[in-house]
C-alpha cells in the first residue's frame, strides 16, 4: 500500500514530549518508509502554556515580544504570535500565568498584562484573535484585562480602580466608553475546554482557586466577589454571562472575554483545527495519525481525538499513544487503530525514554501499511 499524503496531528504526551516533538518523530518515521510522502505536520495544543509555539509551528507566522505587567505587579517580557493568516495568537499564561509570578497571590493577582498583550497585537494590525486562557494565576473575572484596554471600574466612593480577586465586591459600576475602539472591529475566539460557570460550587473560585493558592476562607471571598461581578455585568450589559458554560474558565476570564470583547468561547481543539484549516488539508489524505499520552474514554469527548474524528471526512484515523485505556468495543465503534509506545513494557519504562519508544510504536504502525 502506498502513502501519498498523511496528516500528523498529535497532542502532547504530558510530562514527556510536546506535540511538536511527537509530530516530528512520527513524520520522520513515515519518511523512513515513504520518503516521497507529503506529511502535513499539525501539532495541536490545549490553550495552556506553550500554545503559541505549538500553533505557530502548524500555521506559520511570527513571534513578538513586549513588556507587560505580571500578575504580581512586576514588569516582565511576554510573547504573542501573529499567524500567516494575520490572526493573533495570545496565550494568557505568557502574561498572567501561574508561573509568571513570584509565589502565589490568589487574592491580588490580575489579568492586566493579558489586556496589554491584546493591545500590542492590535498595534500590529491584528483584528482576528485566538485567545488561549489556560494556566492562569488569577481570579479577577477579566477585569484587569478590561482595564488595560480602557474600561473603567468605580467603587462606591466614585474612585476608579483596577479590580483583583479581593476587590471584585467593591465594583459599583462600569464605564466602557473609553475602551479601545479597535475591539469593535475585531473578532475574538477563546479556546476553552471547561464548562464551569462564573461562581458557585462548580465555579471559578471553588474549582480552581485552591490550585492558585487560595485557602478555604479565600475561596469563599473570591466566590463572593465573582458573584457580585456577575450581577454587575448583568446590570451593565444586560446579559447573564455568569451562567454561560465556560464563564468560570481562567478565574472568570471566560466571562470577561465575553462581556468586554464580545468573544466566542470555543472548544480548544475546534479552534485549533479551524485555525489550521484541518478539513482543507484532509483533502486527498490517505491517513490521519494523532496521539496523546493516555488514550481513554475522555479522549472521545471534546478532546483532540474527538475533534479529529469529527472532521476526518472518511479518512482513516490512527492513534500512536503512550498507553490506551479503552476497550476494543469503543475503539471498533470509531474504526480507530491504536499503537502504544508502552506495548510489551511498563509505563514507567516507556516514560524513561519516550523518544525511543514512541519511534518504535510509530514504526509498528507504518510497517502495518508498508507490508500490505
Amino acid at each position: 500500500m502506498q502513502l501519498k499524503k498523511v496528516i500528523v496531528a498529535p497532542d502532547s504526551y504530558k510530562g514527556a514530549l510536546s506535540s511538536t516533538q511527537v509530530a516530528e518523530i512520527i513524520a520522520e518515521t513515515i519518511y523512513e518508509f515513504y520518503p516521497e510522502c507529503d506529511v502535513v505536520k499539525m501539532p495541536v495544543a490545549d490553550g495552556g502554556e506553550g500554545s503559541v509555539d505549538t500553533i505557530l509551528s502548524s500555521t506559520g507566522g511570527s513571534m513578538h515580544t513586549v513588556t507587560v505587567r505580571s500578575p504580581d505587579d512586576r514588569m516582565i517580557e511576554a510573547r504573542f504570535g501573529i499567524a500567516t493568516s494575520g490572526a493573533a495568537i495570545i496565550e494568557m499564561a505568557q502574561s498572567c500565568g501561574i508561573t509568571r509570578q513570584d509565589g502565589l497571590h490568589p487574592m491580588t493577582s490580575d489579568t492586566y498584562g493579558f489586556g496589554q498583550l491584546i493591545h500590542a497585537a492590535m498595534e500590529q494590525e491584528a483584528r482576528e484573535f485566538v485567545l488561549c486562557i489556560g494556566g492562569s494565576a488569577t481570579t479577577d473575572g477579566g477585569c484587569g484585562m478590561a482595564s488595560a484596554l480602557g474600561a473603567r471600574f468605580f467603587n462606591a466612593c466614585g474612585n476608579v480602580f483596577i479590580p483583583c480577586g479581593e476587590t471584585l465586591a467593591d465594583i459599583e459600576r462600569i464605564d466602557v466608553a473609553g475602551i479601545d475602539k479597535r475591539i469593535a472591529e475585531s473578532g475574538f475566539t477563546v479556546m476553552c475546554d471547561v464548562d464551569n460557570p462564573l461562581y458557585g460550587t462548580n465555579g471559578a473560585a471553588y474549582i480552581y482557586g485552591p490550585q492558585k493558592g487560595a485557602s478555604a476562607e479565600q475561596v469563599l471571598a473570591l466566590d463572593k466577589g465573582l458573584r457580585h461581578l456577575g450581577a454587575v455585568l448583568l446590570s451593565h450589559f444586560g446579559s447573564d454571562y455568569a451562567n454561560t458554560p465556560g464563564a468560570g474558565a481562567a478565574g472568570g476570564l471566560g466571562a470577561g472575554c465575553m462581556a468586554f470583547l464580545h468573544a466566542n468561547l470555543m472548544s480548544g481543539i475546534d479552534a485549533i483545527l479551524q485555525l489550521c484549516d484541518f478539513v482543507k488539508h484532509c483533502d486527498g489524505a490517505d491517513l490521519i495519525i494523532t496521539g496523546e499520552g493516555k488514550l481513554d474514554s475522555q479522549s472521545f469527548s471534546g478532546k483532540v481525538l474527538s475533534g479529529i474524528l469529527n472532521r476526518a471526512g472518511g479518512v482513516p484515523v490512527w492513534s500512536v499513544c503512550g498507553v490506551c485505556d479503552c476497550d476494543e468495543t469503543l475503539l471498533s465503534s470509531y474504526n480507530l487503530k491504536v499503537f502504544e509506545s508502552s506495548e510489551g513494557i511498563s509505563i514507567d519504562e516507556s516514560m524513561s525514554d519516550p523518544v525511543k519508544y514512541l519511534r518504535i510504536a510509530a514504526r509498528r504502525a507504518i510497517q502495518k501499511i508498508y507490508c500490505v
